[in-house]
């Protein structure tokens, strides 16, 4: 039997190990990576990267970068929350980017207005067909259609025909990036609808973000899907042999996570008030990088939508941080793919020390 060191009230420190949040570590690197960032300013630029030190302002806080470190990774945690539901469930999805891509193109074409200065909108895609200055909902809806198409596309493939989830996946990031050039012979579309500019206006990428990750923490958390998710990551074959329908659990899990990745493109392109094919390159490695940086391992079963914003805090703190310090963008990359490396890295060490103590 296992020797348990007593501590404070009796409790053990086995048991309490074992109650520690997963999620207090990477909240504790943010912090980590957030002081390191105000020491180094403090030391070497004589400015604080958290505090405000202006003499004419009045708040403690430098409110303006906090909200660019949130606003910096709200649209691309949005597609993290269906990564997150993915990789729990034992599976990878590397065509999010791509479906943001397709889906602002696609979107935008139906929220485009009819006249620009009184002329006629010449980006209008649909203005022969009188399809423009339609309500939001139409856009909105279309997206969602896009995004669940993808999805569908991906789970069944995945679910059905038994093809790897990376192999399924990266074909659609493919397709849907070639239909994103398509679309509009790789011309921008612009002049959105007041109403569909309206969404990415101000903070509301950063309540619509907020609200999912809640939404779904809840799911994930009190619900059978939820419990669906982390069995079959954990699994499969013992899921199946419990009576979780495993296809179409599968085939689920991908139509919300291109839905969230259609929101997002939705978020984006009514953010920059244009649609473009290149947008949402890159989003997907983002988004799988916030995802196992916030815990959630790749091999299926653990983590959390609170560990994946966390994730998307670090990221968000990392840009902001280079910035503050006045340093390349290329930077940026560079340090990324060295905490992707060092985040997968953590979390195979992990799975050796649980199947050692096993």
């Amino acid at each position: 039997m296992a020797q348990t060191t007593h501590g404070v009230g009796g409790l053990s420190y086995d048991a309490k190990k074992r109650t520690w949040p997963a999620e207090f570590n990477v909240f504790l690197a943010l912090l980590i990576l957030v002081g390191a960032f105000e020491l180094i300013g403090r030391v070497f630029l004589g400015d604080s990267f958290l505090f405000n030190t202006r003499a004419n302002v009045d708040t403690i806080f430098n409110e303006a970068r906090l909200q660019i470190i949130i606003l910096q990774v709200s649209i691309v945690g949005i597609i993290a929350i269906g990564v997150t539901q993915v990789i729990i469930s034992g599976g990878i999805d590397l065509s999010s980017g791509s479906i943001v891509g397709a889906t602002a193109m696609i979107a935008m074409s139906f929220a485009q207005v009819a006249t620009v200065n009184g002329n006629p909108n010449p980006k209008a895609v649909f203005l022969a067909q009188g399809w423009t200055d339609l309500p939001v909902i139409v856009p909105v809806l279309v997206a969602i259609g896009c995004g669940l198409l993808a999805g569908l596309i991906n789970g069944t493939l995945i679910a059905y025909t038994r093809i790897p989830p990376f192999i399924a996946t990266l074909g659609m990031m493919v397709t849907a990036r070639g239909v994103a050039k398509w679309w509009s012979k790789g011309q921008p579309i612009s002049f959105p609808t007041e109403s569909f500019a309206a969404i990415g206006k101000g903070l509301m990428p950063v309540i619509i973000f907020i609200s999912l990750a809640i939404l779904f923490q809840l799911i994930l958390s009190y619900t059978r899907y939820g419990k669906h998710c982390y069995a079959i990551g954990s699994n499969e074959d013992a899921a199946r042999m419990s009576g979780i329908n495993v296809q179409n659990h599968k085939i689920l899990v991908f139509v919300i996570a291109g839905i969230l990745a259609s929101l997002a493109a939705v978020v984006l392109s009514s953010k920059n008030l244009t649609a473009q094919a290149g947008m949402g390159v890159m989003y997907e490695l983002d988004a799988i990088a916030m995802a196992v940086i916030g815990g959630v391992s790749l091999s299926g079963g653990r983590g959390s939508i609170i560990g994946t914003v966390i994730g998307a805090l670090i990221f968000g703190v990392i840009i902001s941080g280079f910035t503050f310090l006045r340093l390349d963008a290329y930077y940026q990359e560079m340090v990324k793919g060295v905490i992707i490396i060092g985040a997968v890295v953590l979390d195979q060490w992990r799975q050796r020390l649980r199947a050692m103590r096993a």
